[in-house]
């Protein structure tokens, strides 16, 4: 398969993928143009990979990882018109998947990736580890400690709430 081809077909999941790990249309444009502009350069070695998809995803999570590390010094990132969904009625439902978002937006990049790429890619622990560069323990540790975490704060967020 050539580059060209590759991304006509896989283009839009990569930056479906990259916005749930980035929640920001725009710097997941960015890093998947990033990723894929790396990956044409190497398309050699790339397209002799094992599983093409497995290897890009991999590239996308490590660089939005390097990315979150270098933004963390030197960016903030503000919504300077506040939480739309909040201010328009979207239902019930939508609400509540904003907040379960938001709440997975909070997890390290590691847990959020896992749990990205488990429940809404819908891979294994072994394709996960590969993707990742980690043993599948570490995928299942990961993935624990993130839902661990998004318990405690739904425990905690309704505690608050009458």
């Amino acid at each position: 398969m050539g580059f060209e081809e590759y991304v006509r077909l896989r283009g839009e999941r990569l930056v479906r993928l990259a916005r749930l790990l980035v929640r920001d249309r725009h710097l997941a444009e960015d890093l998947v143009q990033e990723v894929l502009g790396r990956a044409y350069v190497r398309w050699d070695r790339v397209s002799r990979a094992d599983d093409i998809d497995v290897y890009v995803r991999r590239m996308l999570v490590n660089r939005h990882i390097s990315w979150r590390r270098r933004r963390s010094s030197s960016e903030v990132a503000t919504d300077a018109f506040g939480d739309l969904a909040a201010a328009t009625d979207i239902g019930a439902e939508a609400a509540e998947r904003s907040a379960a978002w938001a709440l997975i937006a909070d997890l390290p990049p590691k847990q959020r990736a896992t749990i990205v790429l488990r429940y809404y890619e819908d891979l294994d622990d072994a394709t996960i580890a590969c993707i990742l560069g980690c043993s599948q323990a570490t995928v299942r540790s990961q993935s624990m400690r993130a839902l661990a975490t998004l318990r405690r704060q739904l425990a905690d967020r309704e505690e608050v709430l009458p």
